[in-house]
């Protein structure tokens, strides 16, 4: 009984189908560049690009004081590697000059009477000019120098009284707070965004522009078949995009994988069913490859920015982060980051699971009708 509905199945029309995908998309060397090498490269790009982490910032300095009070304090900033002394500016107005002109982040002005301040007990001013062109930046160069200043201070000075609340902060998931752990998980969701629409939708689009959908319409196989036909062999093969990316963050970025993986690799099978869905959906507003890739750009910008997968959510605007619920690849990332990085259990997980089914019925509902539709 068995044989025989393995035979039927083998013998049926889904499954020539489904084998004439398979080759055209083994034949066209596009579709197989699109599938490994941009992955690999955006994982490896984002990865180690990405990073909130600021260091290495140009410093110039004018030390009137020159003294060794002051070159104590001028090493103290620049001995974590967190500043570089890339100009010793003649005056005020030379130094200000070239932070205008992007040549340095931040200027340092030690007063002439920097020792005496100190030496009497007294407290004494730093001027520090900061480009603020780059807010992010500036903000965290202006939180490392009053940090610095303030261990110098306490060093400077033992008797400095302890403030009556202390913090010990212990870091949970990530204590090296390796910015890689973080970005990484986010990236495999949007890797797997822009390659499953992207594909998928150029894939069916195909059909139209070689003229080989008529010949489609003419062979007994209902709009269910052909179109499933076509999304079995881009699962697949986007499934082992995510075995690829999972490599590349065990083994380049040594990222940890505290939860389950076959619940993790399970979930990422349903998000690759959205992105299908989503390039399908594309494909079926679109006449051409080029107006399928102009208008994949336009909805994949919204949903990678929205996702929290490159800046962190809380950091947006309160519309914004509501409107960011309506995202399926920000569900997919909070997955991927609790199962990767905390090991949570699947019960914690509920709700973005059940966000991410309702997105992919409706989608491959809506691009299937459409397909349908076509069709007719």
């Amino acid at each position: 009984m068995k044989i025989n509905l393995l035979q039927g199945f083998f013998d049926g029309r889904f499954w020539a189908l489904t084998l004439k995908e398979i080759r055209q998309i083994l034949k066209n060397r596009q579709s197989i560049f699109l599938l490994i090498f941009p992955p690999t490269i955006q994982l490896l790009v984002f990865g180690l690009a990405l990073s909130p982490n600021v260091d290495h910032l140009s410093l110039g300095l004018i030390d009137y004081a020159n003294s060794a009070q002051s070159r104590e304090f001028v090493s103290a900033l620049t001995e974590n590697d967190i500043f570089q002394i890339e100009s010793i500016p003649k005056n005020e107005a030379q130094l200000q000059e070239q932070v205008r002109n992007g040549k340095l982040t931040a200027g340092l002005i030690i007063p002439p009477n920097f020792d005496r301040d100190l030496n009497q007990g007294n407290s004494t001013e730093v001027q520090v000019f900061i480009d603020g062109v780059d807010a992010n930046t500036a903000g965290i160069t202006n939180g490392y120098i009053n940090q610095i200043v303030n261990q110098y201070t306490r060093r400077r000075n033992p008797e400095f009284k302890t403030p009556p609340v202390e913090t010990q902060s212990r870091f949970l998931y990530n204590p090296g707070l390796i910015s890689s752990w973080f970005f990484v998980p986010g990236v495999i969701g949007l890797v797997l965004t822009l390659t499953g629409s992207l594909i998928s939708s150029v894939t069916v689009i195909r059909e139209k522009d070689v003229g080989t959908l008529e010949q489609l319409l003419m062979t007994p196989a209902s709009g269910w078949e052909i179109l499933l036909a076509k999304i079995v062999p881009l699962f697949i093969l986007l499934m082992g995009d995510v075995l690829i990316a999972c490599g590349m963050g065990k083994f380049i970025f040594n990222l940890p994988f505290r939860g389950n993986f076959l619940i993790f690799y399970s979930l990422s099978g349903l998000y690759v069913f959205v992105s299908i869905g989503l390039g399908i959906l594309l494909a079926t507003l679109s006449r051409t490859q080029q107006q399928v890739v102009l208008t994949s750009f336009f909805f994949n910008a919204p949903i990678i920015q929205l996702s929290g997968a490159i800046a962190p959510i809380e950091s947006m605007p309160k519309f914004f982060q509501i409107l960011s619920w309506f995202d399926p690849l920000r569900h997919y990332v909070a997955i991927a980051r609790s199962l990767i990085l905390k090991g949570v259990a699947i019960d914690s997980l509920w709700p973005n699971i059940l966000a991410l089914l309702g997105f992919a019925i409706i989608l491959l509902s809506v691009s299937v009708h459409r397909f349908r539709a076509q069709l007719n």
